[in-house]
């Protein structure tokens, strides 16, 4: 495959231009007809100027990276376009055009292509695993065997939806934390590298004895001073080690159960994680998955790997035989109300609707609690504030006092 760059009219006149991959330029001339575009110039891709060319390249880099919101959107239009009766390639077609997106249109071309090379759209999105997670694929999968693949692009706009304002909120309430935060960071670093040195300058011209506190704020001042270059290694090594660490089974196991046990943001992951998880399950046994594929669909949201070995658990339960109910008490994730509602669902067959108001009621707890996760946080900061202005206070001040005390009883004297 070759890449060549287009310009073209659509049905309105108005002018289009892109770029696609094709064997030769006739394909991209026949592929631009197909799509309701009248061919102007084709171009191998490597017949731009040099100039433009370190632009492209950093555009196209930049255009891997999807925003939610081109995604939810096309979740949408093709639950609109399906439902109406629109083929699924013409629908890819609709939406390549309308999109606005370097790097989505690319994504919409080469699955289009691969439908019309005889492909499946879930084997066609295998290859885009990067926005088309695992959960993702497994639905569009069971709404392809169905023939109810309007309905799963709703169900999947839902849930991408429900995912996008929990992320919002979450930035919204860890805003005013995360300022204060940064604010005394940069606080603490202007007097560890401007008023502490200019303090044990004067200290130094009187030759006295320090307190314990001075000479340890004089010794880290003096060392990022002077050996920058050596902090910043550490800071890059211990950046790097942590990161491999978070990436290994073993870190990654640890750090995730330690969130589920935070202080003030443990209870709130919980029942975000529940939230999500009920939903997608719900979402996938409306859907018309069996128990446990649906099951195994909605562990595919869930990033904390400690539940979701428990939630594999259960799903090996279902397999011995167990009742869904049952399954979900030995897996220790659920709360009791939500275990009630299970089972009351399983008895009366409505599982998939007392999961979806389960999600309801935890996504309004997550939300109230991150609308306070702020005021619980505060008193925190302020405790910090306290504590560093204590120390340097201590540090700073207490030797002037001293010599004060010393000066006034040498008068005195």
């Amino acid at each position: 495959m070759t890449r060549y760059i287009y310009q073209a009219r659509n049905r309105e006149g108005l002018a289009v231009s892109g770029v696609v991959d094709a064997a030769d330029s006739g394909g991209v001339a026949a592929l631009l007809v197909q799509t309701g575009l009248t061919p102007v110039h084709i171009a191998h891709a490597s017949a731009e100027t040099d100039v433009l060319l370190p632009l492209r390249r950093l555009l196209d880099a930049h255009s891997h990276s999807v925003p939610p919101e081109e995604l939810i959107s096309f979740c949408r239009q093709m639950h609109t376009l399906l439902r109406s009766g629109v083929p699924i390639t013409r629908a890819l077609a609709a939406l390549q055009e309308s999109s606005g997106h370097r790097g989505f249109i690319r994504v919409l071309n080469d699955i289009r292509q691969k439908l019309e090379a005889g492909r499946e759209l879930s084997q066609a999105m295998q290859e885009h695993e990067r926005l088309f997670d695992p959960y993702f694929r497994s639905m569009i999968r069971m709404g392809e065997t169905t023939g109810r693949l309007d309905e799963i692009f709703l169900r999947l706009f839902e849930h991408l939806e429900f995912d996008k304002e929990m992320g919002q909120r979450v930035k919204t309430a860890t805003r005013y934390p995360s300022f204060v935060a940064l604010a005394i960071f940069v606080a603490v670093a202007v007097i560890n590298v401007f008023v502490i040195p200019a303090f044990a300058e004067v200290y130094k011209s009187f030759h006295a004895s320090l307190p314990l506190m001075t000479r340890v704020l004089i010794a880290v001042s003096d060392f990022t001073v002077h050996q920058w270059p050596l902090l910043l290694l550490l800071i890059a090594a211990l950046a790097t080690g942590v990161r491999a660490w978070l990436r290994s089974p073993g870190g990654k196991r640890t750090w995730d159960g330690w969130l589920l046990h935070a202080p003030i943001m443990g209870p709130v992951i919980r029942k975000a994680l529940l939230a999500r998880f009920s939903r997608s399950f719900a979402l996938a046994l409306r859907a018309g998955l069996p128990v446990t594929d649906s099951l195994s669909a909605a562990m595919q949201t869930t990033e904390n790997v400690v539940v979701r070995a428990r939630l594999q658990g259960m799903r090996e339960a279902i397999d011995r035989g167990e009742s869904v109910a049952s399954a979900a008490r030995q897996s220790g994730v659920f709360t009791p109300v939500v275990l009630q509602m299970i089972a009351v669902g399983e008895e009366s067959g409505t599982v998939d609707e007392l999961l979806t108001e389960v999600a309801i009621a935890y996504q309004g707890d997550v939300a109230y609690e991150l609308k306070t996760l702020s005021d619980a946080i505060e008193p925190l900061l302020i405790v910090t504030l306290g504590a560093i202005v204590l120390v340097l206070a201590l540090g700073v001040f207490l030797p002037m006092w001293d010599l004060g005390h010393a000066a006034l009883g040498g008068k005195n004297h």
